[in-house]
């Protein structure tokens, strides 16, 4: 998108054409307006509009142009952070709440891929999260415990099991995690928008909002070519928010993620890495993620941009890992690359903030966007048509608090990633931290 082949890189090339649309012109109202046009927006605006509302979405650039069109496609069950402590954070029952809600966050992405006939490459076959070594094997080992006493059907492998279902020898086991799968995540997302200009939706991409004020009850977005008039507003930009609410920006901190594709893989190959079409990714601090996209592309990544110093660190550091985890793919030359942004909040949960009289906003998904992004959205569709009440949401309703020291961290992120890197090159076997 805008003639930058590192900012979606293959999704942008094998996804479907975005659905037509236009920048907003002149004035309009309608009954609900969205701000983004990336999984929560998006899932909001198809949920609100098969209710009847009228429903507008303002985008500033086009149709999954965040986080929503450039991440590795993983559809997880979830966070980041293990189940037990989402209760001691949150308090039981709403802890409990948000677990049942995200642990079925899959299987409704899922649903809503089938029902619209979404064509988005969907994988229903589970998720590897892959021990590396002990510390990483004991980790999985209390993540399963905790999912299996809540009725998860997620399954320890050993690193034998593990083996057979990455096609490499280098993890002590794997958690399996049946409730997941893989998606084309660009296309997830126009897929989305396909489907809500379907249901009624109208969707005004080109369109960044420059001010907001409430006027005589409702509230009136600016963008350069209009203004829209709605009741409510649901802010759903996340990691690419920008003015007019700065707050939401202040609290997360953008931590950097590139995937690189391979060619295709030969039929052979294709039998001996993830035979079983699972995505995964590992317990390191700074990982390593690895899935295959429908045509055979082996599509791996991890922390960092593809921008300065950072291009041909990772682009090194991705040639080696491949050597290292599938020495039987030989050389197979890359063909695509991207990166982009996630955001990270202070504890790794996401929030959900009244910005105003009937302004609301999920974000910070902490690199778990698809399923929470989507199940969000309908949260959100819920609580605005008043099928539901602030105090059934899955989260309590917080002021944003920004995020301490944002700037050394996001520094520390980039930078950090690529010393992890440059170390593993230089000492090989020894950068293993556990996450």
């Amino acid at each position: 998108m805008n003639n930058d082949p590192r900012s979606h890189g293959l999704w942008e090339r094998t996804a479907p054409p975005a659905p037509e649309t236009q920048p907003l012109r002149g004035d309009a109202v309608a009954d609900v307006a969205v701000v983004g046009a990336g999984y929560t927006g998006l899932s909001a605006a198809l949920h609100l509009a098969e209710r009847g509302a009228r429903v507008v979405v303002l985008e500033e650039e086009a149709v999954g142009f965040g986080g929503s069109g450039r991440n590795v496609g993983l559809v997880n069950a979830g966070l980041w952070v293990k189940p037990d402590l989402v209760p001691a954070a949150l308090g039981r029952e709403r802890g409990e709440r948000l677990l049942a809600l995200l642990g079925a966050a899959p299987a409704a992405v899922f649903d809503l891929v089938a029902r619209h006939g979404i064509a988005c490459e969907a994988e229903g076959a589970g998720t590897l999260h892959c021990a590396v070594g002990a510390g990483g094997l004991s980790d999985l080992e209390e993540r399963a415990r905790q999912w299996q006493a809540r009725g998860a059907p997620v399954r320890l492998l050993d690193a034998a099991e593990a083996a057979r279902l990455t096609g490499t020898r280098s993890y002590a086991g794997a958690l399996l995690d049946e409730r997941a799968g893989t998606i084309q995540p660009l296309a997830y997302a126009r897929g989305l928008a396909q489907a809500a200009l379907a249901a009624g939706a109208a969707i005004r991409t080109g369109s960044p909002v420059t001010g907001v004020t409430e006027d005589g009850g409702r509230w009136r977005l600016a963008t350069p070519g209009g203004t829209l008039t709605a009741d409510w507003v649901v802010v759903a930009t996340n990691a690419y928010t920008r003015a007019p609410w700065p707050e939401i920006r202040a609290e997360i901190a953008h931590l950097p993620y590139f995937n690189i594709a391979t060619a295709p893989l030969s039929d052979n190959l294709r039998g001996t890495i993830l035979p079983g079409r699972q995505g995964a990714w590992d317990t390191k601090a700074v990982l390593t993620s690895f899935r295959l996209d429908a045509a055979g592309r082996l599509v791996i990544g991890s922390v960092g941009a593809l921008r300065g110093t950072g291009a041909a660190l990772h682009r090194a550091w991705a040639r080696r890992t491949l050597r290292r985890l599938f020495p039987q793919a030989g050389d197979v030359p890359f063909e695509a690359e991207w990166y982009g942004r996630i955001g990270m909040t202070a504890d790794a949960l996401p929030r959900f903030h009244r910005l105003g009289r009937n302004v609301v906003s999920f974000s910070g998904y902490n690199g778990r966007g698809i399923a929470p992004g989507t199940a969000f959205g309908r949260v959100l569709a819920d609580l605005v048509a008043g099928t539901i009440t602030e105090d059934e949401l899955p989260l309590p309703v917080t002021p944003p608090v920004p995020i301490g020291f944002r700037v050394a961290r996001e520094l520390a992120y980039e930078i950090g990633a690529q010393a992890v890197h440059l170390g593993e090159a230089r000492f090989p076997g020894r950068v293993t931290p556990q996450g």
